[in-house]
């Protein structure tokens, strides 16, 4: 072997095994992984109009904070039912609990979360449904029970079908459905841009922390989820807000 074969050689046994182990690592990193994918919203290029949207929601999200005027994410999540067909075993020392892959099904509801990023206040409610009436509702509980002292309130939401000044005149009379539009100033996140209402980003966390698990009634649910929204509005778990 000539000199430089065997320093090649010597110099492969005596490299440090993490340095060769991350040279495998990053070369499996970037690798193509044709068998996964991952789901995003990609709007259309170039789209004026949800750049337009955009850079409306980012103003709102830059404004001060005003008690008088506060801005307030709202959104809403379906939600599966699932009960157990037989009872757990639960966890022990060294072992943990152990659930039957087998479940049932016991229908759906909705939950709708209103978020206000710069506080940490938030309200999580769980209906049967999620109908343009039931939107209504949660507005009129926004005005009249979180915020009755505020002059008006800076709503952000997205493109739902839902989500439309019809939905308050469908549930109210009309004198409550414009008193009701007069304390709000609504702000629509772009369409298929609905990751901009910052209320995603705390029904992804109530996902992680409450919901990864099977919970098989409405009125579980309900009393799971407040004890969550007790304990963040306790902690104040504001959203900090970066915009370059």
């Amino acid at each position: 072997m000539d000199y430089q074969a065997h320093h090649r050689t010597r110099e492969s046994r005596t490299r440090p095994y993490c340095w060769r182990r991350s040279r495998a690592t990053d070369a499996k990193k970037n690798a193509l992984r044709p068998h996964l994918k991952d789901y995003w919203c990609i709007p259309q290029k170039p789209d004026a109009d949800f750049v337009a949207c955009m850079e409306d929601i980012i103003e709102v999200y830059e404004r001060p904070y005003v008690p008088r005027y506060p801005v307030v994410c709202l959104d809403e999540k379906p939600i599966q039912l699932l009960g157990e067909v037989r009872a757990p075993l639960p966890m022990r020392p060294g072992a943990v609990e152990k659930i039957d892959a087998e479940y049932k099904r016991n229908g759906t509801c909705s939950i709708f979360a209103a978020v206000e990023p710069l506080t940490g206040r938030q309200h999580i409610s769980v209906r049967e449904r999620r109908t343009a009436l039931d939107w209504a509702e949660e507005i009129q509980y926004l005005c009249d029970v979180m915020y009755p002292q505020a002059e008006q309130i800076i709503l952000v939401m997205d493109n739902l079908n839902t989500h439309t000044p019809g939905s308050r005149y469908k549930r109210f009379r009309l004198d409550e459905a414009n008193r009701l539009a007069r304390r709000l100033e609504i702000h629509h996140t772009p369409k298929h841009g609905s990751w901009l209402n910052m209320a995603e980003i705390e029904l992804n966390v109530l996902s992680r922390q409450c919901l990864n698990r099977r919970i098989e009634s409405r009125t579980k649910l309900q009393r799971e989820g407040r004890a969550w929204e007790n304990k963040r509005n306790r902690n104040q778990c504001r959203i900090r807000i970066s915009v370059p």
